[in-house]
């Protein structure tokens, strides 16, 4: 009888323990600093009480959306943030980066002097982060366009010429039977 309340007090500390544990886990996955949605499209990055701005992040980026982030945060952070470029993909095939030139569009309103103000930056992937860009500080209502490009390589040219080229030749074939 002994042994059995003993088993039975094991199995309930062992339980016991293993419910703190995955507390405590789950508490370390789900830090209070990191994103989470307050909206459909709204991602908040800033601490509660922290000053913030609200930032939009458009294009051929992975998570698209209006962030709430720390006032100061710079272009590359709030890449970071949005998890990126999408990667371009061809088919089943994913296509070399270096051949892919990003484009980053960041638009701002002064609202002092009324106008719109639009920086326009352009590199290639496989090159250095432009120096002004990784500087650039994020202010309130600003709007990032990010949009990824590639030049054509010969199977894009393949692809558009063999879809013509083929149909040319049924209708020359299809004439060339009628005809005999």
């Amino acid at each position: 009888m002994k042994k059995v309340g003993i088993f039975w007090f094991v199995l309930f500390v062992s339980s016991v323990l293993f419910v703190i544990q995955s507390e405590v886990h789950a508490q370390q996955r789900v830090a209070p600093s990191q994103m989470f949605r307050l909206a459909e499209g709204i991602i908040r990055i800033a601490e509660p009480g922290q000053l913030a701005d609200s930032v939009n992040v458009w294009g051929d980026i992975r998570n698209p959306g209006r962030y709430l982030i720390p006032r100061g945060t710079t272009v590359p952070q709030m890449l970071s943030l949005a998890r990126g470029p999408i990667s371009i993909r061809d088919g089943e095939t994913i296509l070399d980066w270096s051949d892919i030139r990003i484009e980053i569009t960041i638009s701002s309103y002064n609202t002092r002097t009324k106008e719109h103000e639009k920086k326009f930056f352009s590199f290639n992937y496989k090159d250095e982060f432009p120096l002004e860009l990784r500087e650039y500080r994020l202010r309130n209502e600003d709007i990032i366009s990010l949009e990824t490009k590639r030049k054509p390589v010969l199977v894009d040219y393949i692809r558009v010429i063999s879809p013509a080229l083929s149909l040319i030749t049924t209708t020359l074939l299809i004439i060339d039977r009628i005809q005999n």
